[in-house]
């Protein structure tokens, strides 16, 4: 099964931004904890990451 990007970037941020476990959310989400930890490791690398999450600011 192909995940999407948003659906891996939230997985990998429920780890690092919400501090759940590796093994709790692989579990809930139905994935291995290999395929967590490879899409921790992934997305941590990239600095953009955050600034995808991040709400747009509207001009005023």
């Amino acid at each position: 099964m192909r995940f999407t990007d948003e659906f891996k970037q939230d997985a990998a941020a429920q780890v690092v931004e919400r501090g759940y476990a590796v093994s709790e959310v692989a579990g809930r989400l139905g994935i291995s904890t290999k395929s967590l930890y490879t899409w921790k490791a992934q997305f941590s690398k990239s600095p953009c990451v955050r600034l995808l999450k991040r709400p747009l600011r509207s001009s005023v």
